[in-house]
């Protein structure tokens, strides 16, 4: 099913897409056929005014595909797929970086499912950019010069002992996480298997190296893709409303959360969807 039948706005020339008169609660599949291909046209979508139980929203996600269990963040009681993002219980500062979720994994999320559930008077707005204009904007000859590079993701930047480890016990949960998930390499550039796109896969919360390159010309790389990456004109910025939900493609984008609300409450909730290894393939075919 095309994503044309669908009531669409869009948000920002590069990415985003507002999906109007769908109750989540209720999508057949070839509603859900539709939200898909959207989702592969704009990267990430949004809906309005939706009431999701937390089995309800673990159930979409799983309509993408298999759900990961975070090894840091809470879950909601009895749904262990969907975790809690609670300012009054959690440290929610790295949410501030730009990150794709999960890279530190071999094989990081497909997406995402986001749910606004309480939401501060002002602010707590989440950006998101697009890794395939990103890497359309580069220099040709940059674009090939990273096409042959990896670059090293480490769970460490994003959860430092400084603000995960407030006593020995949370210090030994911590380092037992650390040794589960050490350090990954991903191409620097990757093939979207979907779409056949390539797409810029690097970002300020779990990209710490590029692997081919010394440490001060990997530095200065790194620090010039990750700025170059969430130029405004890559980007969009929500602002939330109690009751939306966002779906987001993690391969080919990524995002920050401003914590910019003080002492006041937000809440979301997030389910995950397992993905695959990412690679890098000329043709751009998929896998």
């Amino acid at each position: 099913m095309s994503a044309s039948v669908l009531n669409l706005t869009p948000v920002a020339p590069a990415i985003g897409a507002v999906i109007h008169d769908i109750d989540l609660n209720r999508i057949d599949g070839e509603t859900q056929a539709a939200i898909r291909q959207a989702l592969l046209d704009y990267q990430v979508v949004f809906f309005r005014n939706q009431k999701l139980p937390a089995h309800a929203q673990a159930a979409l996600a799983r309509q993408f595909g298999s759900l990961h269990i975070h090894p840091i963040f809470p879950s909601v009681a009895g749904v262990p797929e969907v975790i809690v993002l609670d300012s009054h219980l959690l440290d929610l500062r790295d949410n501030e970086l730009w990150h794709t979720d999960v890279t530190f994994s071999r094989t990081p999320p497909l997406g995402c499912v986001l749910q606004a559930i309480k939401i501060p008077p002002t602010g707590g707005d989440t950006l998101w950019a697009s890794g395939t204009a990103a890497f359309k904007a580069l220099d040709p000859a940059l674009q090939q010069k990273l096409k042959g590079l990896t670059a090293q993701h480490d769970i460490r930047l994003s959860f430092p002992q400084e603000r995960f480890a407030r006593d020995e016990a949370e210090q030994a949960k911590l380092d037992a996480i650390f040794a589960k998930n050490p350090p990954v390499t991903h191409p620097v550039v990757r093939t979207h298997p979907e779409t056949g796109e390539p797409v810029l896969f690097v970002s300020e919360g779990f990209t710490d190296r590029i692997n081919e390159l010394p440490e001060a010309e990997s530095r200065e790389l790194l620090d010039f893709l990750t700025r170059h990456a969430v130029k405004p004109e890559f980007t969009l910025r929500w602002q939330w409303q109690e009751g939306d939900v966002a779906i987001w493609d993690n391969r080919c984008t990524q995002h920050k959360a401003l914590f910019d609300y003080g002492d006041a409450h937000r809440i979301m909730h997030r389910a995950t969807i397992n993905g695959d290894a990412p690679y890098f393939r000329e043709t751009g075919a998929a896998a």
